[in-house]
């Protein structure tokens, strides 16, 4: 039996008094600070590698810049987000907002956008995971990928609570190798490495711009590897005990560690052992560890082998993310509904392995730069739509219950909006294939929608009923 209603073209179905019953995920398994560690979490092994080849593009004065922008943009961002998951607290996260400020179209737009970014970014890590394993014991390739997928997979669906306490110990060993970098290089540095990077003949360069000023465009998707994904906290609001108390305050001080660690390895890493040394780095930490200490010291050997602890946290993270948003938008009825069944434990099942086979299929191409300039394809889609979601509801709504309020309300939120769509624009100064091919991801599921899953909603889903609430809401003032 079916009762429907119609809302800017889609159809809602009335299901079965157990559907809500089938999908329920554990509450109460995070507190703040686990919340707080699921943010650095997910955004840890970009300090690791990555960032570093963005020196390469801007040199050291564009890659400040670029890191500078980025962290205003985050840091916006984050405290927008802080304010919307305190007042729309649901497993959907952005996808969730997103909906309630611009319906349907919207909230699936930016589901996807978050979908594409958190699906594909552990494809990239496991292949960066096998680089590393294979620099430790001689194994690399397929095995490994699969070894990493099975087992972090199997520990989401053991529970949320027990694999989040994991993650949380994984995550600190990677915080004890940053501290020992730091420590280690503060003594070496010396501000003259950071401009050792020859000057080109682009507009407006220099020994601070050596490669101009469109190097700090280029710069911008690397500096972004320093934050991304930190706005996947509020993935985890309706396993949190008190949500809006715990959601800002576990995204806000994840963010405020994540700050000190980017400029951290942004100053001391070409600091100590040069800029150019370091914009071509695969190691970069351990790299300049080398660099100050000689070869074979324990600090760089420690590092090495706590870094891969780096991207099993990021990976272990990413893929908790993964499920949830699969989860709330299948929940819902905008992807199939069979994926958001949760076991007996609270584990959303299909949502785990469903996304983790296709991640295992992406890893077997080796393409993990080219996955990882799409998953910054989709953040800064879905960085758009949140950070307009919050200046929209700011707008309509301003009686809507917010336990946290963003400081500087809808200025802080348009700043992120203005700089999210810079960055969005830089993806395609860094890889047009990355764009083409992650077009081609979203042409697929908006055809999905508009052709099928708009018409098979789900009214009873926790999105879903905020919307029918806010209009109900709306039509008898």
């Amino acid at each position: 039996m079916h009762e429907t209603k119609h809302d800017s073209g889609v159809r809602h179905d009335a299901v079965a008094e157990d559907y809500l019953q089938k999908r329920q995920l554990k509450k109460g398994a995070a507190g703040w600070v686990l919340l707080a560690t699921l943010g650095v979490s997910y955004v840890i092994s970009g300090d690791f590698a990555g960032w570093n080849l963005g020196i390469g593009v801007g040199g050291f004065g564009g890659m400040l810049i670029a890191t500078i922008l980025m962290a205003i943009m985050y840091t916006a961002m984050v405290l927008s987000l802080a304010e919307l998951s305190s007042s729309l607290p649901t497993a959907g996260g952005g996808y969730s907002f997103a909906r309630r400020a611009m319906g349907p179209w919207g909230g699936y737009i930016t589901g996807t956008a978050i979908l594409l970014e958190y699906a594909i970014a552990p494809a990239a890590i496991a292949i960066f995971i096998g680089g590393y394993v294979n620099s430790l014991i001689g194994l690399d390739g397929p095995l490994v990928y699969a070894v990493f997928y099975i087992a972090f997979v199997g520990l989401h669906l053991w529970g949320a609570g027990e694999a989040l306490r994991i993650m949380m110990g994984v995550t600190a060993l990677a915080v004890i190798a940053i501290v020992v970098f730091i420590v280690g290089m503060l003594p070496h540095f010396d501000t003259a490495r950071l401009f050792d990077i020859a000057p080109t003949q682009a507009l407006g360069a220099s020994l601070f711009l050596p490669n101009g000023y469109l190097g700090i465009w280029g710069a911008i998707p690397f500096a972004m590897w320093l934050f991304l994904a930190v706005e996947g906290v509020p993935l985890a609001a309706e396993e949190s005990r008190h949500p809006g108390r715990d959601m800002p305050r576990g995204i806000i001080a994840a963010m405020a560690v994540l700050l000190v660690f980017a400029f951290c390895m942004l100053l001391l890493a070409p600091g100590g052992a040069g800029a150019r040394a370091m914009s071509t780095s695969a190691a970069p930490l351990v790299d300049a560890l080398n660099a100050v200490y000689g070869l074979g010291n324990w600090a760089a050997s420690f590092v090495n082998l706590i870094g891969l602890f780096g991207l099993i946290a990021s990976f272990f993270s990413i893929i908790f993310g993964y499920s949830r948003q699969v989860f709330a938008l299948s929940r819902a009825g905008y992807i199939p509904r069979i994926l958001s069944i949760t076991s007996r434990r609270g584990a959303p099942v299909l949502a785990l392995i469903v996304p983790g086979v296709i991640g295992f299929l992406l890893s077997l191409t080796g393409q993990g730069d080219l996955m990882i300039t799409m998953a910054v394809f989709g953040a800064t889609i879905s960085y758009a739509m949140m950070t307009l979601s919050h200046w929209l509801l700011r707008t309509r709504e301003p009686d809507l219950a917010r336990p946290y309020k963003t400081p500087g309300g809808r200025w802080t939120s348009g700043v992120a909006l203005g700089l999210s769509i810079i960055a969005f624009i830089s993806t395609f100064v860094v890889s047009l294939q990355a764009a083409l091919w992650a077009g081609l991801f979203y042409a697929i599921m908006l055809a999905w929608f508009g052709l099928y899953s708009r018409k098979r909603l789900v009214a009873q889903a926790p999105e879903e009923e905020f919307d029918a609430i806010a209009s109900a809401e709306a039509t008898l003032k």
